[in-house]
C-alpha cells in the first residue's frame, strides 16, 4: 500500500498544480475584463458594469482555484511523508473531488480506495 499512498500524494500534487495553472489563466482573463471596463467611455456605463461583473467573477473563481490547488499541493506533499493528519484531509478532499468529472472523480475514487484500505491505515500509525 505504500506505493498507492505515495501515488495518491503525487496525483494530489499534480492536481493542485493544474488547479493553480487554471487559476492563473482565470486571473489573466479577469485582468483583461477589468481593462476592457476601464477603457470604456463615460457614456458606456453598461459596458463598464458588465466588464466589472465579469472581472469580479473571474477574480473570485481564480481565488477559489488558488486555495483549492494550494491545499492539494500542501496535502499531497504531506501525504507522501505519511502524516496522519494529511490522511484525514486527503480523504475530505477526495470526497470533494468526486463531484469534479472526469479527473476529479477518478482521483477521488482512487484516493478513497487507497487511503481507507486497512494496510494504509497502519502506514500512518507507524509514522
Amino acid at each position: 500500500m505504500t506505493r498507492h499512498v505515495d501515488l495518491v500524494g503525487v496525483l494530489y500534487v499534480v492536481w493542485g498544480g493544474t488547479s493553480v495553472l487554471v487559476s492563473l489563466s482565470l486571473l489573466s482573463t479577469g485582468i483583461a475584463a477589468a481593462a476592457i471596463g476601464a477603457a470604456g467611455g463615460a457614456g458606456e456605463t453598461d459596458q463598464r458594469l458588465t466588464a466589472g461583473l465579469v472581472a469580479a467573477a473571474f477574480f473570485t473563481l481564480s481565488a477559489a482555484g488558488f486555495l483549492f490547488g494550494g491545499a492539494h499541493l500542501w496535502i499531497g506533499t504531506r501525504l507522501r511523508r505519511f502524516r496522519e493528519w494529511a490522511r484525514t484531509f486527503a480523504i475530505l478532499f477526495a470526497i470533494l473531488n468526486l463531484v469534479i468529472p472526469p479527473f476529479g472523480t477518478a482521483l477521488g475514487v482512487y484516493a478513497l480506495w487507497a487511503l481507507l484500505h486497512h494496510g494504509s491505515r497502519e502506514l500512518f500509525r507507524a509514522s
